[in-house]
């Protein structure tokens, strides 16, 4: 969506500028803690789903693995690649978590197809309640 073309010294103009950049560095530490803590936050998950029924799998281990992989490669894939990961529903919520969206895309469309799952569960808003739940636990102060 284009932007309104506003006067560069516009007040207005500033504050959308220090959005953005507050904006981008929310997501960058977001994406740096989601790569440090891959192991923790992938169990976390893992059995968030799993208690919440929203996964049914042969293999708990697999698809910990599997979400340890995701969220350690986040910080390496370009931004207009999640956000074209995630278009099909980032309308799902009002100011929703990028990380989030991305991963519950991911579970949508890409688990789906794994031989380990058996099934998923419930419906797009279902699973990004969830898995924000876990993800939110690491957003800065």
């Amino acid at each position: 969506m284009a932007r309104a073309f506003i006067s560069p010294n516009s007040k207005t103009n500033k504050t959308i500028d220090a959005i953005d950049r507050k904006r981008e560095k929310e997501l960058r530490f977001i994406l740096t803690k989601s790569r440090d803590n891959a192991a923790d936050l992938s169990v976390k998950l893992v059995q968030k789903l799993l208690d919440n029924k929203i996964l049914e799998t042969t293999s708990d281990r697999a698809i910990k693995e599997l979400f340890e992989k995701q969220l350690s490669g986040l910080i390496n894939i370009d931004e207009f690649d999640m956000r074209f990961k995630v278009a099909p529903i980032r309308t799902i919520t009002s100011n929703a978590n990028l990380i989030s969206l991305y991963l519950t895309q991911y579970i949508i469309e890409d688990l789906l197809d794994h031989p380990k799952i058996q099934d998923i569960y419930g419906d797009d808003l279902d699973v990004y309640k969830v898995v924000d739940s876990v993800i939110s636990n690491i957003k800065p102060s």
